[in-house]
């Protein structure tokens, strides 16, 4: 399998939100990730992507892309990501390591921004296109992503 990385530009994202604090915990995501599904079908709302990031220290989040209108509930917060241009690499877990992938992207990265290419790098965050848990596919094609500012 090929591991490359590349620049891209996603629009502004409307999503459902369940942010927390504390150790990192698959449990956890997963459950989030489930409670925000959950919320969604009860509401009858169609659904895009599967999205977790890490915004902060130990401060995670969970969405789910949202198209429809919606009102915010049961602990879930509604918010519009802005459009931003990132780099990313799309990969399969189960043949190359996340680690190795989010080493290598970061340190691609450094440099680039010792080229003075790129000014900083603002977040990461993964996006599935289903529940990675239950779907093979979503987790096949799993997508990291680094915020950038150029």
């Amino acid at each position: 399998m090929t591991v490359d990385f590349a620049w891209g530009k996603s629009p502004s994202l409307k999503v459902a939100t369940i942010a927390w604090r504390g150790p990192w915990s698959e449990r956890k995501i997963r459950s989030q990730f489930e409670r925000l599904e959950r919320w969604a079908k009860a509401r009858r709302l169609r659904t895009g992507r599967w999205i977790f990031r890490e915004p902060g220290e130990q401060r995670w989040e969970v969405g789910l892309e949202l198209r429809g209108r919606a009102r915010s509930s049961d602990g879930v917060r509604l918010r519009t990501l802005p459009a931003a241009t990132f780099a990313r690499v799309v990969f399969d877990p189960e043949q190359v390591s996340p680690r190795v992938v989010y080493h290598g992207l970061s340190d691609w990265l450094r440099w680039r921004r010792k080229d003075k290419e790129i000014r900083a790098v603002l977040s990461t965050r993964e996006i599935y296109s289903g529940n990675p848990w239950t779907s093979r596919k979503a987790w096949s094609r799993t997508e990291v992503q680094f915020l950038v500012r150029k």
